[in-house]
């Protein structure tokens, strides 16, 4: 079956409020599936992880179905599965407890492409070990990151390589498999900011050659919380701060305090979701990855008219052209500042923002300082009319 684009609009209830919107990269609409499951779980009649009771049963299920769920979107294992307040949250958590088996002399490879929450965590670890933070820029014309960019930063002494699978800010696809075979080549450590590329592409942690993988559920239609993917017996090397009665197992030693069985329970329906964005039959691994070929597919063909369309309108500059890159465009208009573009838009019921978003080193890389420039990303529910509706707000403030 083919994928249909206005069927998938019938589950969002945001998409009856007549915005376009090109802010999936900062947070995906939720479709009607998903809230109904997180309420549902709330109601449920629900207590801590146990096994006497039948609300103790029911959280223990609860995580149980999340890690799997989980494991069918990534092609990880279930056990290796963490769940956590955020991407940045358990990035830190694992900088700190992975920077007490470094020293000085000691060497972190970071880049400038990352969102900062692939870089801050390990600059502080590296600070407070003694280890040197290594750079590896990127091309500032095409926003591609070479491997050898990484590469030539390797030594004997490399400890971790901390990469983005996609740039949140240009939509860049490094060539993270020739990465990773590079830095564990050394002996290195390679942690995957996956959040970005999630949404967009089909993921097999392992084929990446990632050793950590880390993404979030809210963008890619589930609700609000991280998550951390690895090998359990990499997890089984770390030891991290946590409460003395708590757990300490495999991946639970890793989740402080109560799990957010409400959003687990969401991400468990946004992935189940994502497996039915194209509706087929096998198991729901099988159906993921033939879903987000679909969706791949149909977020291409609408890019590739973005950007042939913002292209040819006066003033306007897009910045980077990558050869693999998510539906990400990153531009800026000539007489008009990234905010006051962003204001327009919104007066159209079109949502595309203004910023660095995050990704602070890359856009200074860029020469775009703080302020960024203007980010449209599409998603599997963006359609004809939504780029239309872009094209034209954009041509009509360049007039």
């Amino acid at each position: 079956m083919a994928f249909d684009v206005n069927r998938v609009r019938e589950s969002f209830p945001a998409m009856k409020q007549g915005v376009a919107y090109f802010d999936g990269p900062g947070g995906s609409q939720v479709p009607v599936e998903v809230a109904r499951a997180v309420g549902d779980t709330m109601i449920s009649g629900i207590s801590n992880q146990g096994a006497v009771t039948l609300a103790e049963r029911r959280a223990e299920e609860v995580v149980v179905a999340g890690r799997a769920a989980v494991a069918d979107l990534l092609g990880c294992v279930p056990s290796g599965v963490v769940f956590g307040r955020s991407m940045t949250q358990l990035t830190y958590d694992v900088a700190r407890a992975l920077s007490t088996q470094w020293g000085a002399g000691d060497e972190v490879v970071v880049t400038r492409l990352d969102h900062d929450a692939n870089i801050r965590p390990w600059v502080h670890a590296a600070k407070r070990s003694g280890a040197t933070v290594r750079w590896a820029g990127f091309d500032r014309d095409s926003a591609e990151l070479p491997v050898e960019a990484v590469a030539d930063l390797l030594g004997e002494r490399t400890k971790l390589v901390a990469v983005t699978a996609a740039s949140n800010l240009l939509g860049t696809r490094p060539d993270i498999p020739a990465i990773a075979e590079a830095a564990h080549a050394v002996g290195a450590i390679v942690y995957v900011d996956g959040v970005h590329l999630t949404p967009h592409a089909a993921v097999d942690v392992d084929e990446l050659g990632a050793d950590f993988f880390a993404c979030s559920p809210y963008k890619f239609f589930g609700p609000h919380h991280g998550i951390l993917a690895a090998e359990p017996s990499r997890l089984e090397t770390i030891e991290p701060d946590k409460l003395l009665p708590s757990s300490n197992q495999v991946p639970d030693r890793f989740e402080l305090g109560t799990l957010p069985y409400e959003l687990i329970a969401g991400t468990v329906a946004a992935v189940d979701f994502i497996a039915d964005l194209v509706p087929s039959r096998g198991t729901r691994r099988e159906r993921v990855l033939a879903s987000m070929a679909a969706a791949e597919k149909h977020e291409d063909a609408l890019f590739e008219r973005l950007l042939a369309a913002l292209s040819k309108l006066p003033g306007v500059r897009l910045h980077g052209y990558p050869e693999r890159r998510t539906p990400t465009a990153l531009f800026s208009l000539k007489g008009s500042t990234p905010r006051e573009v962003y204001e327009f838009l919104a007066t159209k019921s079109v949502n595309a923002p203004a910023s660095s978003f995050y990704a602070i080193e890359a856009s200074r890389w860029l020469g775009l300082g703080d302020e960024g420039a203007v980010r449209a990303g599409l998603a599997p529910y963006t359609n004809d009319d939504d780029v239309d509706r872009l094209v034209a707000g954009v041509a009509e403030l360049a007039r």
